[in-house]
């Protein structure tokens, strides 16, 4: 029952995020107060699965929206949730593709035909961060980062004389939905703490991504960019005022 409330709560949040951003743009400065940072995230990210021959990195991108919520003295809550999310690896080889029970496309001949083979999936991110702000701007980040896959495919991509080739399989239904892992990070936000945030984070998945082969973990490299809407250095009120 927790698992299908978790699943109907992220996938609310998903179909909301993208009007959210919108809401973000037009009343930013009325969202952001002392007590709470609200505005838009973007950026790449390099991304494998690891439990897979191969080890290369694919290079994605994201966006989306976050919540700097300060709780007490230099330690705030960071979250919100990554809109256009994109996670997987890039050229699988054949043992890859036979261990995910993948198609290997032929030519006419019978002969494998010559490209490239990667995975790709499209998430809903939400980190849930413990941030600790230090006093000469910078920042580090801990804490579980969510995710839900709502697409997921093998793409083949060829080109042979000049002739191209592009095939989308999809397979979702051997992928798990939910992805949970460990986010740890640091940043540095210009203009005396009260401007964009630039930050890097890795990430580590704690689920497999296949459901049929054990050790497929995503892991991910992110950097980003924060940007407050509205959102400025709050004047700061004299200790010294008369009752």
């Amino acid at each position: 029952m927790k698992k299908i409330l978790l699943i109907l709560s992220l996938v609310f949040i998903g179909y909301t995020a993208q009007s959210q951003i919108l809401i973000t743009l037009l009343l930013g400065d009325k969202l952001n107060s002392d007590g709470l940072e609200f505005g838009l995230v973007g950026g790449g990210n390099w991304t494998t699965i690891s439990g897979l021959e191969t080890n290369d990195y694919a290079r994605k991108y994201n966006l989306g929206f976050y919540f700097d919520i300060r709780i007490k003295n230099q330690w705030s809550l960071y979250t919100g949730v990554l809109v256009k999310a994109n996670m997987g690896v890039d050229k699988l080889t054949t043992n890859d593709l036979n261990s995910m029970q993948a198609t290997i496309y032929d030519s006419l001949d019978g002969q494998a035909m010559v490209g490239d083979y990667s995975h790709k999936m499209n998430y809903f991110l939400i980190p849930v961060l413990l941030r600790y702000n230090f006093k000469n701007n910078l920042n580090i980040n801990l804490g579980p980062q969510f995710g839900l896959m709502y697409k997921s495919w093998i793409e083949f991509e060829s080109d042979i004389d000049g002739r191209d080739a592009f095939i989308k399989e999809y397979n979702k239904a051997k992928i798990n939905t939910i992805d949970v892992g460990i986010m740890i990070g640091m940043g540095y936000t210009l203009f005396k703490g009260s401007g964009w945030t630039f930050g890097a984070s890795y990430y580590y998945g704690l689920v497999d991504v296949y459901k049929d082969i054990s050790g497929t973990k995503n892991s991910s490299f992110f950097i980003e960019v924060n940007i407050p809407i509205g959102a400025g250095e709050k004047p700061k009120k004299d200790e010294h005022t008369l009752d």
